[in-house]
């Protein structure tokens, strides 16, 4: 199923300015792009984005940047300059979306206000991530995505009971809020088009973006006065949903609901569990959840996982294993759906990279160019802009481009 390079992209023709760095702004960035929009990522000239030099690196450049800038151009301006701020602001008021995840003020300092954009440019649509957002008192405060993680209330809920609060191992805070700015533009941009409206301003906290994740957390706390507390790989007050260990590993078994959980239980051997009235609902399975669990423990744990997945996938209880990097890459089903294509780098290297999500059947994303180095684009965004060969010229010997 492989995307043909021929079919419609949805976003072809919105323009996309990326003041971001590292992971929020530029993940944002890297979804537009992936359906059609032309995105031109300025970096400051000499080091660029610090996500190209994060990880591990192949050719003197991150394996992970090749993922969140393909599709996008590279434009080496200094924005800390005025000449670097007055290009921007060329640019910007032919743009349909800004993107920057800068602590809030700095465009401001820069002279790139909203309202002084929007005075340029009356329909962009301006997607402003930052740690606490740009009001309230703590709005000034640096906050990354960890620092989110955890106000959103998503750290108190990760780890063993008891033990130290533990991430989950990818800076999911930042993509949180980055798919949040990403309905949040194409909201905007819908409303313009059809409603005829102006361009607006989104504003995406870090925080905020975790806590719309965190399901029934508030309302239990408001109705009840209940703190949920961590749980290790158990999900409460959802039962039987948890991890079991088999010889070789551990397998994921989710047999929370009814007619499943039935299923289940005959699968094992426990048809007295099966059709014990009291189990019939997850109300009643809740309140025996650790005799529950101890059975599916009992039963999986004398078999290996893909013994265990081959018994539960033949009586339809959805179950998998713990997936290592090895195991994606190998698995047949990513590739069937062209979750694993071959990239090649701008410096000859080939790496294997995801592929895009979501799938649309009309207009699917697709990876249309490789990752920039800085500033590959710089010549040609500017003369798109207007400049001459001449005036480019002058700005490198200032500095202000590269």
């Amino acid at each position: 199923m492989e995307t043909k390079t021929d079919t419609p992209l949805a976003l072809a023709g919105v323009r996309v300015v990326e003041m971001g760095q590292l992971i929020a702004g530029p993940f944002c960035g890297k979804t537009l792009a992936e359906f059609g929009a032309d995105v031109v990522k300025i970096e400051a000239p000499g080091g660029g984005d610090p996500l190209r030099n994060w990880r591990m690196l192949r050719s003197g450049t991150s394996v992970w940047w090749q993922v969140q800038s393909r599709n996008k151009r590279s434009l080496a301006l200094d924005l800390r300059q005025a000449e670097g701020q007055e290009i921007a602001r060329k640019l910007i008021a032919e743009a349909d979306v800004l993107i920057e995840n800068f602590r809030p003020g700095t465009l401001e300092g820069w002279g790139m206000s909203p309202e002084e954009l929007h005075r340029l440019n009356p329909g962009l649509v301006m997607l402003r991530i930052s740690g606490y957002g740009q009001t309230g008192p703590y709005r000034d405060m640096p906050g990354f995505g960890v620092v989110g993680e955890a106000m959103g209330g998503l750290r108190h809920l990760t780890g063993e009971p008891g033990r130290v609060p533990v991430r989950c191992g990818i800076s999911i805070g930042d993509t949180l809020a980055a798919l949040h700015g990403a309905i949040g533009v194409l909201t905007a941009l819908y409303h313009r088009k059809v409603n005829g409206g102006q361009g607006q301003v989104i504003d995406v906290a870090l925080h905020e973006a975790v806590f719309n994740c965190m399901e029934s957390l508030i309302p239990e706390y408001s109705a009840f006065g209940a703190v949920r507390e961590a749980a290790g790989s158990a999900l409460p007050g959802i039962a039987p949903s948890n991890a079991y260990p088999c010889t070789d590993g551990w397998v994921l078994v989710a047999g929370n609901g009814d007619s499943i959980f039935k299923r289940l239980m005959a699968a094992i051997g426990r048809d007295d569990l099966a059709t014990a009235p009291d189990l019939a609902d997850n109300a009643g399975r809740v309140a025996r959840v650790a005799e529950i669990d101890a059975a599916i423990g009992a039963w999986t744990a004398p078999r290996t996982v893909q013994q265990v997945l081959d018994q539960l996938g033949a009586a339809r209880v959805p179950a998998g294993k713990v997936y290592t990097a090895r195991d994606i890459a190998e698995d047949p089903h990513y590739r069937a759906r062209d979750m694993l294509l071959a990239q090649t780098t701008r410096d000859g290297d080939t790496v294997t990279v995801p592929g895009v999500v979501p799938k649309l059947s009309a207009t699917p994303g697709r990876i249309r160019t490789s990752a920039p180095r800085l500033g590959d684009d710089t010549d040609a965004v500017l003369a798109e802009a207007g400049l001459t060969v001449e005036q480019i010229a002058l700005l490198r010997s200032k500095g202000v481009i590269a």
